[in-house]
């Protein structure tokens, strides 16, 4: 597949920083969506985001790419930006990606006769977002309790690639860690890194005496019975997708300090985050994009 220009439609600043550095690459990038950011000089800004793509090989759109199923996820631009304008401009042989493809994203794409191919699912992606979303956690956690985390007592729920490398970063800076899993597999795992380990069928049992709490599984674990019985002073962060895995309105009503850090790589470290995604867009593009 030979691309010679990308179309970068909207996103926060991990899609200006992916468009700095893919054109630091030497690949022409052309842009829209970014009226109130910088940009570096490399780049070219385009005002008409339909102009940009039509002038463009291939077409990434943001993380989400949409949060209305209209208009384009473009948190810079000064005007709404429609998928109507985008979709209409793809031609039959561009490429289009986005991140977290909503169904409604994915039919008004299927409509026009457009493949748009959701970058987050990549595994690769997915491996090198759990270290700033990990590290974003525990900034969250250092900002928020009145003690360290070196001596503390912390609960992952979920041992995925997240909770994994959540695990490895509170045992090195001295945290007394827990996970709590499904799979057996798993508590094996974190028991041998260090960790005490708790069946998740067992989780209501075992919620006493935790400082903080990092939910990783996006299903409603944190219900009204299991939050009432935490300590009023434990901060419970829920790293979770939507839906999340926390009841806010129970945590709330229980006065449980509950944090829902979503799109973490994107706040704490969008350059980082800029990079992941231009390396996995990339690495499609080798394969052929599957």
């Amino acid at each position: 597949m030979n691309i010679d220009t990308f179309a970068v439609i909207g996103g926060d600043l991990r899609s200006a920083y992916l468009a700095g550095l893919l054109a630091a690459d030497g690949y022409k990038v052309i842009t829209s969506g970014f009226d109130s950011t910088d940009l570096p000089p490399c780049v070219t800004g385009c005002t008409n985001p339909a102009q940009a793509v039509s002038l463009s090989d291939f077409v990434i759109l943001p993380v989400p790419v949409s949060t209305d199923g209209t208009t384009i996820n473009a948190p810079f631009s000064r005007v709404r930006i429609s998928l109507d304008t985008v979709f209409n401009a793809v031609k039959p042989n561009q490429c289009v990606v986005g991140g977290a493809v909503t169904s409604e994203v994915r039919e008004e794409a299927e409509k026009r006769g457009i493949k748009i191919h959701d970058y987050l699912n990549r595994e690769e992606l997915a491996v090198y977002n759990a270290v700033p979303t990990a590290e974003g956690a525990i900034q969250l956690a250092m900002e928020e309790l009145p003690i360290t985390i070196r001596g503390s007592n912390c609960l992952i729920t979920g041992y995925g690639r997240i909770g994994r490398m959540l695990a490895q970063m509170l045992v090195a800076l001295g945290a007394r860690v827990t996970v709590a899993a499904r799979k057996f597999s798993d508590l094996a795992w974190a028991d041998s890194q260090g960790c005490q380990t708790i069946e998740i069928r067992h989780l209501g049992e075992h919620m006493e005496n935790f400082d903080v709490i990092f939910n990783t599984i996006p299903f409603p674990i944190f219900n009204r019975d299991i939050l009432s019985r935490l300590d009023k002073n434990t901060l419970l962060i829920d790293l979770a997708s939507r839906p999340g895995g926390v009841d806010f309105k129970a945590a709330a009503e229980l006065q449980i300090k509950t944090i829902w850090a979503l799109s973490l790589p994107g706040r704490v470290a969008p350059k980082s985050a800029g990079q992941i995604i231009k390396n996995t867009i990339l690495n499609m593009i080798k394969e052929g994009i599957e």
